[in-house]
């Protein structure tokens, strides 16, 4: 099976197993993973952390990212541009959220675009190595690779369920690894050379 088609069948796979969870257990795993990362993940007063709203059965990191924003985050949220392109909005007290694409809510074009320099990452599956499966339209690589050509690095932490781990993600060279993952059993660091 091409690396491809592996991802697809993981992702799919994946998905239908959080799709399963009853409500009730995505809340308390969401409120979960607010405690065991708003205190430690690393971030100085000002620096811009990219959320997001939860869509369809994804971890609802909005407890954890008003925890950030109280340790002195500036919080963005993802826009969908075109079919190719995301940027991220500030997400400040006041200002409007409008639907964004992709079933995305987010701030209008009137809010101010921001550069992340942490990324809490949606997905689909993600491995014991910091590997991951999106959800096939290759967004946040395409957002990842731009930051980084301007000389941007943002740490990039995974959010995903318990149930999302796999043995294996089979990574291609356009894959952009996770520096770290969020789930309800707690925080977890991957080494990198």
């Amino acid at each position: 099976m091409s690396p491809k088609n592996l991802k697809a069948a993981l992702r799919n796979e994946r998905l239908a197993m959080r799709d399963a969870m009853p409500a009730e257990a995505r809340i308390e795993a969401s409120l979960a993973m607010a405690d065991h990362a708003a205190d430690i993940i690393a971030l100085d007063p000002g620096h811009v952390v990219s959320g997001f709203w939860p869509i369809r059965s994804e971890a609802d990191i909005r407890p954890l990212m008003v925890r950030l924003k109280d340790r002195g985050a500036r919080l963005c949220l993802p826009v969908i541009l075109d079919k190719r392109t995301i940027v991220f909005r500030e997400l400040a007290d006041g200002v409007a959220v409008v639907s964004t694409g992709f079933g995305t809510t987010g701030p209008g074009p009137e809010a101010p675009q921001l550069d992340p320099d942490i990324m809490l990452v949606p997905l689909s599956a993600f491995d014991a190595v910091g590997h991951r499966i999106g959800y096939g339209a290759g967004y946040y690589d395409r957002a990842i690779d731009r930051l980084r050509s301007k000389g941007h690095m943002p740490r990039l932490i995974g959010i995903a369920f318990d149930c999302q781990e796999v043995a294996s993600v089979p990574a291609e060279p356009h894959d952009v690894a996770l520096d770290a993952v969020l789930t309800e059993s707690g925080f977890r660091h991957f080494e990198r050379d």
